[in-house]
Protein backbone atom coordinates (compact mmCIF):
# COMPACT_ATOMS: atom_id res chain seq x y z
CA UNK A 1 0.00 0.00 0.00
CA UNK A 2 1.52 3.30 -1.11
CA UNK A 3 -0.08 6.52 0.18
CA UNK A 4 0.42 9.41 -2.22
CA UNK A 5 -0.67 12.40 -0.19
CA UNK A 6 -3.38 13.08 2.31
CA UNK A 7 -5.77 15.99 2.39
CA UNK A 8 -9.06 16.75 4.05
CA UNK A 9 -10.76 14.81 1.30
CA UNK A 10 -10.25 11.05 1.03
CA UNK A 11 -10.51 11.31 -2.75
CA UNK A 12 -6.91 12.57 -2.74
CA UNK A 13 -5.46 9.34 -1.35
CA UNK A 14 -4.13 6.68 -3.66
CA UNK A 15 -3.17 3.36 -2.12
CA UNK A 16 -1.41 2.00 -5.17
CA UNK A 17 -2.00 -1.34 -6.87
CA UNK A 18 -0.69 -4.86 -6.69
CA UNK A 19 2.40 -5.73 -8.69
CA UNK A 20 3.97 -8.97 -9.65
CA UNK A 21 7.57 -9.38 -8.55
CA UNK A 22 9.57 -10.68 -11.46
CA UNK A 23 13.11 -10.19 -12.62
CA UNK A 24 13.66 -7.95 -15.62
CA UNK A 25 14.55 -9.95 -18.68
CA UNK A 26 15.97 -8.69 -21.93
CA UNK A 27 13.21 -7.98 -24.41
CA UNK A 28 14.67 -7.31 -27.87
CA UNK A 29 12.50 -6.33 -30.83
CA UNK A 30 13.84 -6.32 -34.39
CA UNK A 31 12.53 -3.40 -36.44
CA UNK A 32 13.04 -2.97 -40.19
CA UNK A 33 12.96 0.61 -41.48
CA UNK A 34 12.64 0.33 -45.25
CA UNK A 35 11.75 2.37 -48.32
CA UNK A 36 13.31 3.78 -51.46
CA UNK A 37 16.39 5.98 -51.31
CA UNK A 38 15.57 9.58 -50.38
CA UNK A 39 12.20 8.75 -48.81
CA UNK A 40 13.32 10.19 -45.44
CA UNK A 41 13.97 7.08 -43.33
CA UNK A 42 17.26 8.16 -41.74
CA UNK A 43 16.04 11.70 -41.10
CA UNK A 44 13.02 10.55 -39.11
CA UNK A 45 15.05 7.95 -37.22
CA UNK A 46 17.62 10.59 -36.28
CA UNK A 47 14.96 13.04 -35.08
CA UNK A 48 13.21 10.44 -32.95
CA UNK A 49 16.16 8.55 -31.50
CA UNK A 50 19.27 10.72 -31.91
CA UNK A 51 17.91 14.15 -30.91
CA UNK A 52 18.42 15.89 -34.24
CA UNK A 53 16.17 18.75 -35.30
CA UNK A 54 14.58 18.68 -38.73
CA UNK A 55 16.83 21.36 -40.24
CA UNK A 56 19.96 19.39 -39.29
CA UNK A 57 18.93 16.39 -41.42
CA UNK A 58 19.19 18.27 -44.72
CA UNK A 59 22.86 17.40 -45.04
CA UNK A 60 22.39 13.66 -44.45
CA UNK A 61 23.80 11.37 -47.09
CA UNK A 62 22.07 8.23 -48.33
CA UNK A 63 22.30 5.19 -46.05
CA UNK A 64 24.79 2.59 -47.30
CA UNK A 65 23.55 -1.00 -47.03
CA UNK A 66 22.09 -1.47 -43.49
CA UNK A 67 22.71 0.84 -40.52
CA UNK A 68 22.05 -1.27 -37.41
CA UNK A 69 21.35 0.52 -34.13
CA UNK A 70 20.44 -0.89 -30.72
CA UNK A 71 18.15 1.51 -28.91
CA UNK A 72 17.26 1.11 -25.24
CA UNK A 73 13.63 2.00 -24.77
CA UNK A 74 11.38 1.99 -21.73
CA UNK A 75 13.18 -0.08 -19.12
CA UNK A 76 14.46 -3.38 -20.44
CA UNK A 77 12.91 -3.09 -23.90
CA UNK A 78 15.61 -3.02 -26.56
CA UNK A 79 14.88 -1.97 -30.15
CA UNK A 80 17.17 -3.53 -32.75
CA UNK A 81 16.62 -0.95 -35.49
CA UNK A 82 17.76 -1.84 -39.02
CA UNK A 83 17.77 1.28 -41.21
CA UNK A 84 17.95 -0.32 -44.67
CA UNK A 85 19.47 1.66 -47.54
CA UNK A 86 16.96 2.18 -50.33
CA UNK A 87 19.14 2.17 -53.46
CA UNK A 88 18.03 -0.42 -56.01
CA UNK A 89 21.19 -2.53 -55.66
CA UNK A 90 20.68 -2.81 -51.88
CA UNK A 91 16.97 -3.58 -52.19
CA UNK A 92 17.71 -6.41 -54.59
CA UNK A 93 20.39 -7.77 -52.24
CA UNK A 94 17.91 -7.91 -49.35
CA UNK A 95 15.78 -10.36 -51.33
CA UNK A 96 18.84 -12.51 -51.96
CA UNK A 97 19.26 -12.76 -48.18
CA UNK A 98 15.62 -13.10 -47.19
CA UNK A 99 16.17 -15.29 -44.15
CA UNK A 100 18.84 -12.98 -42.69
CA UNK A 101 16.85 -9.80 -43.29
CA UNK A 102 13.26 -10.86 -42.68
CA UNK A 103 13.43 -13.52 -39.97
CA UNK A 104 12.37 -12.62 -36.39
CA UNK A 105 11.01 -9.19 -37.34
CA UNK A 106 8.65 -7.59 -34.83
CA UNK A 107 7.88 -4.47 -36.86
CA UNK A 108 8.23 -3.34 -40.45
CA UNK A 109 8.10 0.42 -41.01
CA UNK A 110 7.93 1.14 -44.74
CA UNK A 111 8.37 4.77 -45.80
CA UNK A 112 6.93 6.17 -49.05
CA UNK A 113 7.87 9.57 -50.46
CA UNK A 114 4.52 11.23 -51.17
CA UNK A 115 5.94 12.82 -54.34
CA UNK A 116 7.91 9.84 -55.60
CA UNK A 117 8.20 9.66 -59.38
CA UNK A 118 8.63 5.85 -59.20
CA UNK A 119 5.43 4.78 -57.48
CA UNK A 120 5.12 1.56 -59.44
CA UNK A 121 8.67 0.53 -58.48
CA UNK A 122 8.07 1.55 -54.86
CA UNK A 123 4.93 -0.58 -54.70
CA UNK A 124 6.69 -3.52 -56.35
CA UNK A 125 9.44 -3.54 -53.71
CA UNK A 126 6.83 -3.16 -50.98
CA UNK A 127 4.92 -6.16 -52.38
CA UNK A 128 8.09 -8.26 -52.41
CA UNK A 129 8.87 -7.12 -48.84
CA UNK A 130 5.42 -8.17 -47.65
CA UNK A 131 5.82 -11.57 -49.31
CA UNK A 132 9.20 -12.12 -47.62
CA UNK A 133 7.81 -10.99 -44.29
CA UNK A 134 4.85 -13.34 -44.66
CA UNK A 135 7.26 -16.24 -45.17
CA UNK A 136 9.72 -15.48 -42.37
CA UNK A 137 7.88 -13.27 -39.82
CA UNK A 138 4.14 -13.72 -40.40
CA UNK A 139 3.22 -12.21 -37.02
CA UNK A 140 5.15 -8.96 -37.64
CA UNK A 141 3.23 -5.70 -37.47
CA UNK A 142 3.41 -3.50 -40.56
CA UNK A 143 3.29 0.31 -40.58
CA UNK A 144 3.37 2.41 -43.74
CA UNK A 145 4.35 6.08 -43.54
CA UNK A 146 3.26 8.34 -46.38
CA UNK A 147 6.03 10.83 -45.82
CA UNK A 148 6.83 14.47 -46.68
CA UNK A 149 3.16 15.51 -46.70
CA UNK A 150 4.29 19.05 -45.83
CA UNK A 151 4.98 19.40 -49.58
CA UNK A 152 1.23 19.19 -50.23
CA UNK A 153 -1.74 21.25 -49.16
CA UNK A 154 -3.92 19.80 -46.41
CA UNK A 155 -6.62 18.86 -48.91
CA UNK A 156 -4.11 17.28 -51.29
CA UNK A 157 -2.41 15.31 -48.52
CA UNK A 158 -5.74 13.91 -47.29
CA UNK A 159 -6.74 12.82 -50.81
CA UNK A 160 -3.37 11.28 -51.61
CA UNK A 161 -3.17 9.56 -48.24
CA UNK A 162 -6.56 7.87 -48.57
CA UNK A 163 -5.71 6.66 -52.06
CA UNK A 164 -2.28 5.32 -51.08
CA UNK A 165 -3.66 3.70 -47.94
CA UNK A 166 -6.23 1.79 -50.01
CA UNK A 167 -3.61 0.69 -52.53
CA UNK A 168 -1.13 -0.49 -49.91
CA UNK A 169 -3.81 -2.27 -47.90
CA UNK A 170 -4.78 -4.22 -51.02
CA UNK A 171 -1.15 -5.12 -51.76
CA UNK A 172 -0.61 -6.35 -48.19
CA UNK A 173 -3.46 -8.88 -48.01
CA UNK A 174 -3.62 -11.09 -45.98
CA UNK A 175 -1.30 -9.10 -43.67
CA UNK A 176 -2.85 -6.10 -41.96
CA UNK A 177 -1.17 -2.72 -42.10
CA UNK A 178 -1.58 0.65 -40.44
CA UNK A 179 -0.82 3.83 -42.39
CA UNK A 180 0.14 7.33 -41.26
CA UNK A 181 0.89 10.54 -43.10
CA UNK A 182 4.04 12.14 -41.73
CA UNK A 183 6.42 15.06 -41.97
CA UNK A 184 9.59 15.87 -40.04
CA UNK A 185 8.39 19.48 -39.80
CA UNK A 186 5.39 18.97 -37.54
CA UNK A 187 3.84 16.73 -34.90
CA UNK A 188 2.68 14.05 -37.39
CA UNK A 189 6.05 12.30 -37.07
CA UNK A 190 5.69 11.96 -33.29
CA UNK A 191 2.07 10.85 -33.64
CA UNK A 192 3.02 8.01 -35.99
CA UNK A 193 6.05 6.82 -34.03
CA UNK A 194 4.15 7.00 -30.73
CA UNK A 195 1.55 4.63 -32.19
CA UNK A 196 4.32 2.38 -33.50
CA UNK A 197 6.19 2.03 -30.20
CA UNK A 198 2.88 1.74 -28.32
CA UNK A 199 2.35 -1.54 -30.14
CA UNK A 200 5.59 -2.86 -28.61
CA UNK A 201 4.93 -2.01 -24.96
CA UNK A 202 4.23 -5.22 -23.03
CA UNK A 203 1.00 -5.41 -21.03
CA UNK A 204 0.08 -1.84 -21.92
CA UNK A 205 -3.54 -2.39 -20.84
CA UNK A 206 -2.39 -3.13 -17.30
CA UNK A 207 -0.15 -0.07 -17.30
CA UNK A 208 -3.13 2.05 -18.30
CA UNK A 209 -5.15 0.63 -15.43
CA UNK A 210 -2.51 1.86 -12.99
CA UNK A 211 -2.36 5.26 -14.68
CA UNK A 212 -6.15 5.50 -14.44
CA UNK A 213 -6.00 4.86 -10.71
CA UNK A 214 -3.26 7.47 -10.30
CA UNK A 215 -5.21 9.99 -12.39
CA UNK A 216 -8.44 9.45 -10.48
CA UNK A 217 -6.98 9.78 -7.00
CA UNK A 218 -4.86 12.75 -8.02
CA UNK A 219 -8.02 14.51 -9.26
CA UNK A 220 -6.28 15.14 -12.59
CA UNK A 221 -8.01 15.91 -15.86
CA UNK A 222 -5.37 13.99 -17.74
CA UNK A 223 -2.17 12.01 -17.17
CA UNK A 224 0.23 11.30 -20.04
CA UNK A 225 3.25 8.99 -19.90
CA UNK A 226 6.21 9.77 -22.19
CA UNK A 227 9.35 7.79 -22.91
CA UNK A 228 12.11 9.94 -21.45
CA UNK A 229 14.70 10.21 -24.23
CA UNK A 230 12.43 10.31 -27.30
CA UNK A 231 9.40 11.91 -25.59
CA UNK A 232 7.13 9.59 -27.53
CA UNK A 233 3.74 9.00 -25.91
CA UNK A 234 3.51 5.61 -24.23
CA UNK A 235 0.10 5.82 -22.60
CA UNK A 236 -2.48 8.29 -21.34
CA UNK A 237 -5.75 8.51 -19.46
CA UNK A 238 -8.29 11.34 -19.37
CA UNK A 239 -11.24 12.14 -17.14
CA UNK A 240 -12.70 14.83 -19.43
CA UNK A 241 -13.01 15.49 -23.14
CA UNK A 242 -10.36 17.49 -25.01
CA UNK A 243 -10.80 18.93 -28.49
CA UNK A 244 -7.24 18.78 -29.82
CA UNK A 245 -6.52 15.20 -30.88
CA UNK A 246 -2.87 16.04 -31.59
CA UNK A 247 -2.13 17.67 -28.23
CA UNK A 248 0.23 14.93 -27.00
CA UNK A 249 2.36 15.02 -30.12
CA UNK A 250 2.51 18.82 -30.01
CA UNK A 251 3.78 18.61 -26.43
CA UNK A 252 6.29 15.93 -27.49
CA UNK A 253 7.62 18.16 -30.24
CA UNK A 254 7.79 21.29 -28.06
CA UNK A 255 9.48 19.59 -25.11
CA UNK A 256 11.93 17.75 -27.37
CA UNK A 257 12.97 21.07 -28.93
CA UNK A 258 13.21 22.70 -25.50
CA UNK A 259 15.40 19.85 -24.20
CA UNK A 260 17.72 20.29 -27.17
CA UNK A 261 17.91 24.05 -26.53
CA UNK A 262 18.78 23.40 -22.89
CA UNK A 263 21.55 21.02 -23.93
CA UNK A 264 23.11 23.59 -26.24
CA UNK A 265 23.68 25.98 -23.33
CA UNK A 266 24.95 23.28 -20.97
CA UNK A 267 21.72 22.83 -19.02
CA UNK A 268 19.58 19.76 -18.50
CA UNK A 269 15.79 19.65 -18.61
CA UNK A 270 14.35 18.04 -15.48
CA UNK A 271 10.83 19.33 -14.90
CA UNK A 272 8.35 22.03 -15.85
CA UNK A 273 5.23 23.67 -14.46
CA UNK A 274 2.89 25.74 -16.66
CA UNK A 275 -0.02 27.63 -15.17
CA UNK A 276 -2.80 29.78 -16.62
CA UNK A 277 -6.36 30.69 -15.68
CA UNK A 278 -7.76 27.36 -16.91
CA UNK A 279 -5.31 24.69 -15.79
CA UNK A 280 -1.91 23.83 -14.37
CA UNK A 281 0.36 21.40 -16.19
CA UNK A 282 3.20 19.50 -14.54
CA UNK A 283 5.91 17.60 -16.44
CA UNK A 284 8.36 15.65 -14.32
CA UNK A 285 10.35 12.41 -14.21
CA UNK A 286 8.33 9.38 -13.17
CA UNK A 287 10.90 6.60 -13.61
CA UNK A 288 14.41 6.29 -15.03
CA UNK A 289 13.02 5.96 -18.55
CA UNK A 290 9.72 7.86 -18.42
CA UNK A 291 8.30 11.30 -17.74
CA UNK A 292 4.75 12.12 -16.78
CA UNK A 293 2.52 15.06 -17.59
CA UNK A 294 -0.30 15.79 -15.14
CA UNK A 295 -3.02 18.30 -16.10
CA UNK A 296 -5.05 19.80 -13.24
CA UNK A 297 -7.97 22.27 -13.54
CA UNK A 298 -9.07 22.18 -9.89
CA UNK A 299 -7.77 25.49 -8.41
CA UNK A 300 -7.86 24.08 -4.86
CA UNK A 301 -5.06 21.63 -5.62
CA UNK A 302 -1.70 23.20 -4.85
CA UNK A 303 1.59 22.68 -6.67
CA UNK A 304 3.35 21.14 -3.62
CA UNK A 305 0.54 18.58 -3.29
CA UNK A 306 0.75 17.53 -6.96
CA UNK A 307 4.56 17.38 -6.87
CA UNK A 308 4.36 15.22 -3.74
CA UNK A 309 1.92 12.96 -5.56
CA UNK A 310 4.33 12.49 -8.46
CA UNK A 311 7.27 11.82 -6.15
CA UNK A 312 5.33 9.21 -4.21
CA UNK A 313 4.08 7.56 -7.41
CA UNK A 314 7.68 6.90 -8.46
CA UNK A 315 7.97 4.20 -5.80
CA UNK A 316 5.11 2.36 -7.45
CA UNK A 317 5.76 2.93 -11.14
CA UNK A 318 9.53 2.33 -11.14
CA UNK A 319 9.33 -1.46 -10.68
CA UNK A 320 6.14 -1.51 -12.74
CA UNK A 321 7.71 0.08 -15.83
CA UNK A 322 11.43 -0.61 -15.56
CA UNK A 323 10.89 -4.31 -14.89
CA UNK A 324 7.68 -4.66 -16.91
CA UNK A 325 6.29 -6.52 -13.88
CA UNK A 326 2.66 -5.78 -14.53
CA UNK A 327 -0.25 -7.33 -12.68
CA UNK A 328 -3.81 -6.10 -12.82
CA UNK A 329 -5.55 -4.74 -9.73
CA UNK A 330 -7.85 -7.10 -7.92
Amino acid sequence: SIPIYTNLSSRHIWTGAKMASSSAQSNTKKILLMGSSGSGKTSMRSIIFANYIAAETRSFEATYEIDRRDVKFLGNLSLMLWDCGGQTAFLEEYFNQKETIFRNVALLIYVFDVQSSNRKTDEDYFRRTIEALRDYSPSARVFCLIHKVDLLTEAQSNTVFKKREAELTKISVPMRIQCFKTSIWNETLFKAWSQIVYSLVPNVDTLEQHLTTFCKHSCADEVVLFERSTFLVISHVSTKAFHDEDRFEKVSNIIKQFKLSCGKVGSQFSSMEVRNSSFTGFIDALTDTTMVMVIISDPTLTSPAINMNIRSARKHFSPLIEGHAYKSER
